[in-house]
Parts: C-alpha cells; sequence; structure tokens
C-alpha cells in the first residue's frame, strides 16, 4: 500500500461510533477510496459521501480516536498485492502478513501496523515467454517464476494494459517491484513490474464464462456420490456449532482435486483458528508429498479481531484465488465462516443507522452474498488456459435453525447444499451431511463427465442409492410408530440395505490411513458390493428365511469393514468380496 507517512491529511475526524468515523475532508475523495485515520494511521475505506463528509469503515481498533484527527486519503481504492510470494503467506483480512507483523510487535497485532504483503527482498528467476515486438493485451502470460516446487507462478500482464511490447527483461534475478517489461500504449510507455494491485471489490476479467462440466473430486463419499460440486462451482456447508463444519472443510482443502488452495477463516475462534495456523503447515499435501502450506494461501480473520476486517477478509481472498485461476489454475476457496462475515454486516450496518431487515441484518444482505457467490466459476482466461474458482462456503446457523436469514439466502446463490446434522454428530456419524436435507444441482451436469470417464453406471449408482435412503426415511415414520418387528420381510431388508448403505459407504473416518480418501473406482466397487448384498439378500427373504439370518453372515462384518481394510487399488479383493456374497448367500439358500 502507499505509504500514508509522506501525505498531507485530506481532512479532520468529527464523529467515532465503533469502526465507523465520520471526517470532513478538504478535497475530493471518491466512494471505496483507502483511506489512513488518525496518528496511528488506521487502515480504512470510505463507504459513504455526503458533500464534503466522508463516512470511513476502519478496519482496526478506534480506542483512542477523537474529534479532531487527521485523515489521509490515498487517492487508490482498498487493493490486494498481487505477484510471486502468495503461496505459504498468511494474511489479516486487509493482506497484512502475520509472520512479519508478529516480528515487529509480537503475538498481538498492533494497532497501525504495517507490513508489505510481499516480500521485496526476495529473489525471484523470471524467464520471459515473450521478445520485444509482440502484441500483448491485459491477462496474458509474459513470463515465468518457479513460485514453489510444484507451483509455476505465471507473470500476467495486467488487465487494462495493451499495445506492443518495448522492451522485455531478458530473465534471471528479479525482486517483486522490478520492472519487467514496458508496453507502448497509446504513444506512451507502460511499465509492468512482477507483481500489481488490484482492487479487491472488483471481480477480474475473463473471456469466457463455462457451463459447468467436470466433478471437484474430494474423496469423501458422500460428497463425490451423492451431492458432487463441480468445478467452478458453489456449495455451502450448514451447520450447528460441534457438527464438523471446519474439519469438512479441512478435508476438502487438502484432498480437493485443485491445484491451489485459498483457506479463509472469518470471524472464527481464536482457538481454532490457531489450530489451523499450526497444523496446517505440519499437514503433508498428498498430491506432491511436501507441506501443503506451499500450494496454500491463508486469510485469517479471528473473531477478536477488528469487526470491519471480517467484512474486507472475504474479498481478498477470492481476489486472490481469481488471480491464481487467470494463471489457468483449479482453485478452491474455503470461507469460514460466510455467517460471521454477515454479523460484521449487521453490526456496521447498525452503527451507520441503517434501515433494519430480517433479524437485524441489512436489507442488502442478499446482494452481498449474490456478489460473493457469482465470482466462482470455469472460464476461460483471458490467457486462454482454462481455470476455475470453486468456492465452498460455511454456515453457522444460530442454534442450527436453518430458516435464518444467512442461510436462506445463500441456499439461493449456493447450487450444492451440505447440510449438516446435530443428531448425526451427536451420534459420531461423520461427515454429519444429513441425507435428506442436502443437495446438490450439479448432478445432471456431470453425468457427461462419468461416462466419458468409464463410469457408466455412476449416475444409475447414485439414483438407487438415493431411492434407498428416502425409502428407509419412510419406513422409519412406521417403525417409531409399531416398531420394526411389525414390518414384512422385504420392508426389514430394505431398512437393513440403507443400514449398511450408511455405515459402510457413507460413513468416513476422516484420520484413518485407508478411508480418508476413496476414489471414483473404490466408490463405485463399495457401492456395487453394498447394492450386491442387498440384492441377494431380497431374493433370499422372497424364500420366506428371516432376515437377521442375514444380518448373521460373517459377510456383513466384511462389508462393514471394507471401507478400512481396501485400499483404493484393491480392486481384485473387490472382486473377492463379491463372490463372498454369492457363496454365503447360496448357503443360506440351500438350508
Amino acid at each position: 500500500m502507499a505509504d500514508p507517512g509522506t501525505s498531507q491529511p485530506a481532512g479532520t475526524v468529527t464523529a467515532v461510533n465503533g469502526p465507523v468515523v465520520r471526517a470532513r475532508t478538504q478535497r475530493n475523495i471518491g466512494m471505496s477510496e483507502l483511506m489512513w485515520v488518525g496518528g496511528q494511521r488506521l487502515v480504512g475505506e470510505v463507504i459513504g459521501l455526503t458533500e464534503d463528509l466522508a463516512t470511513v469503515q476502519v478496519y482496526e481498533d478506534t480506542s483512542g480516536l477523537a474529534p479532531g484527527a487527521p485523515v489521509y486519503a490515498s487517492g487508490l481504492p482498498l487493493y490486494v498485492e498481487l505477484g510471486p510470494g502468495l503461496l505459504g503467506q498468511i494474511f489479516d483480512g486487509i493482506q497484512r502478513p502475520l509472520e512479519a507483523l508478529a516480528r515487529q510487535g509480537g503475538d498481538f497485532v498492533r494497532r497501525g501496523a504495517s507490513a508489505k504483503p510481499l516480500d521485496r527482498e526476495r529473489q525471484w528467476d523470471f524467464a520471459p515467454e515473450l521478445s520485444a515486438g509482440a502484441l500483448v493485451s491485459g491477462g496474458e502470460i509474459l513470463g515465468r517464476v518457479q513460485e514453489t516446487d510444484f507451483i509455476e507462478h505465471r507473470v500476467l500482464v495486467p488487465p487494462g494494459i495493451s499495445g506492443r511490447l518495448a522492451w522485455v527483461a531478458t530473465g534471471g534475478n528479479c525482486c517483486v517491484d522490478d520492472v519487467v517489461a514496458r508496453v507502448e500504449q497509446e504513444g506512451a510507455i507502460r511499465e509492468i513490474r512482477a507483481s500489481h494491485r488490484w482492487p479487491v471489490r472488483t471481480a477480474r476479467p475473463y473471456r469466457v464464462r463455462q457451463a459447468p462440466s467436470t466433478p471437484l473430486l474430494t474423496g469423501q463419499r458422500v460428497i463425490d456420490a451423492f451431492f458432487p460440486l463441480a468445478r467452478g462451482g458453489t456449495a455451502a456447508i450448514p451447520g450447528g456449532f460441534g457438527t464438523g463444519k471446519t474439519i469438512t472443510q479441512h478435508n476438502l482443502a487438502k484432498w480437493a482435486d485443485a491445484e491451489v488452495i485459498v483457506y479463509i477463516g472469518c470471524g472464527e475462534r481464536g482457538n481454532e483458528m490457531t489450530g489451523v495456523l499450526t497444523e496446517l503447515p505440519q499437514l503433508e499435501d498428498p498430491r506432491t508429498g511436501r507441506p501443503l502450506l506451499q500450494r496454500t494461501v491463508l486469510v485469517a480473520n479471528t473473531s477478536n479481531m477488528p469487526v470491519a476486517a471480517r467484512e474486507a477478509s472475504i474479498y481478498t481472498g477470492i481476489t486472490i484465488a481469481e488471480y491464481y485461476r487467470d494463471m489457468g489454475y483449479h482453485v478452491a476457496l474455503m470461507a469460514d465462516s460466510t455467517s460471521r462475515w454477515a454479523e460484521a454486516l449487521r453490526e456496521i450496518s447498525g452503527r451507520l443507522e441503517e434501515m433494519p431487515a430480517e433479524e437485524g441484518f441489512p436489507a442488502y444482505l442478499a446482494t452481498r452474498l449474490a456478489e460473493f457467490y457469482e465470482r466462482a466459476g470455469a472460464v476461460t482466461a483471458l490467457c486462454g488456459r482454462e481455470g476455475s474458482v470453486s468456492v465452498i462456503g460455511a454456515v453457522s446457523p444460530p442454534g442450527g435453525d436453518f430458516t435464518e436469514p444467512v442461510t436462506q439466502h445463500t441456499k439461493r446463490f449456493a447450487r450444492c447444499f451440505w447440510g449438516l446434522d446435530k443428531e448425526l454428530a451427536s451420534a459420531r456419524f461423520f461427515p454429519a451431511i444429513n441425507f435428506r436435507d442436502s443437495y446438490s444441482e450439479y448432478v445432471g451436469d456431470l453425468d457427461a463427465w462419468w461416462e466419458a470417464h468409464a463410469f457408466p453406471d455412476w449416475a444409475w449408482l447414485r439414483a438407487r442409492g438415493v431411492e434407498l435412503l428416502s425409502e428407509e426415511a419412510k419406513l422409519q415414520q412406521i417403525v417409531r410408530l409399531v416398531g420394526e418387528e411389525s414390518l414384512p420381510d422385504r420392508e426389514r431388508m430394505l431398512l437393513e440395505g440403507a443400514w449398511v448403505l450408511r455405515n459402510a459407504f457413507l460413513q468416513q473416518n476422516a484420520f484413518d490411513l485407508v478411508d480418508r480418501y476413496s476414489t471414483p473406482e473404490k466408490q463405485r466397487r463399495m457401492l456395487r458390493a453394498v447394492f450386491h448384498y442387498i440384492d441377494r439378500g431380497m431374493a433370499i427373504v422372497e424364500r420366506k428365511i428371516p432376515v437377521y439370518r442375514i444380518k448373521e453372515l460373517p459377510v456383513r462384518t466384511a462389508l462393514m469393514r471394507m471401507r478400512f481394510e481396501l485400499g483404493n487399488e484393491d480392486t481384485e479383493q473387490f472382486d473377492a468380496l463379491l463372490s463372498a456374497v454369492d457363496v454365503q448367500m447360496d448357503g443360506l439358500a440351500r438350508e
């Protein structure tokens, strides 16, 4: 960010109301302009203008700030710096690197602390892609830098710059502030550096938006098989306290089929965020065998940090995600949680004395949620490569009430809904995704992909599983009234099959070395084994053999343990499991 220390005051503070400050300005100030407030240069953003009176949203604690304090204008909107060195970093909501701030002032961020988001001293080996004389436009790849062992950083021509290359660096070491090219545009020379700025509230441009057609594989069976998410899609994970929202997002961050992860901890408890910051650097990336942090950007904003910074953290994270999308990478963004972000909107709206809507939230809550989720998508970037941003937002409804405004508005914009259930979590059933409340609107969009990748029966297996769980839900209402013993054997076998499906397939242990991740092939073979057991069991009960005899078969235990004992490559053992079902069922039939 620009240095406010050398600028002249642009006005003075007239009123302070928590993070909302009003200042009388002495020159033209623009909406969304970056400001500094008071002698400590607290970072803020203009959110309202009335003649010469500016309303500033301050992203730091305003304790001690008084009328008469100076304000400084930057002439720029709130922005992030984009360039090599983002991966592996931990930022706060306004892109201040927390490690650098800790070196300056200890474990707690002091007011007015400032640090450059990108390391100005670090040298990068720049390799140019284009030569002088070439015609370029915004978004094209100018050169390459090896950012981490496995992620190549593609230095882009910033959007809005186009013309003929007058000069390009020959390669070698450079810093993020170094000029790597000059472009002649309308008779003027524009310098391109290894990094550039971008306003966080403005979506980055792309060439073509694509329809969702490829699944974002996660290795989580209940998601991939029953409620899939497409690359470039949007998903919501609502759930009350203790239902596993954060753990689910951690699993998705580790196992999702994405090259770059952006994790936004928005207003979460400090101890929970501390766990993320200390454990994530130690996690091994299953794709590379190196630390997962090497392809992750963390934006950390805990509940005890200034409330206004929560509102900015969402936009900081999505802008960084769009930047890597523009390079041609597939990015997964985790926002935990959007409810805390909405609460920040509510508090600031109240201090602005705006008319409240449902439960005190501002009337524009739905608009802000839509603007955020609509920045997801699979696109053809300006450089011609295909990239995507998949947004997975956690929602924390008070008391687990899914009818509250944030959850209801999120359902309008997120096409995937993974509702977490308190009863399932209390029963230690994880992931605690409720099969009746959850849905995915991407199922039909992904059928062609499954067929093209040698999974012609995937849609049939999913449809049968959903139908089985639906029939079980209806039967459970009868069971509560008259008991399971009153049901005919066929219905009792259906309940048995649904029980096996839930416990042998849908339940998954994130800490087991075998069970924590399942390839699509393993998922398909598990489903086929479960349904084969059900089909043979139905044939057995038609012979008037009671269901309890089927439950006593040893193969039932083998089915329950297949998720732990059969790995992703054990295809022959799955065939042996099917044979064991046949042998034991045939033996029961002969009795």
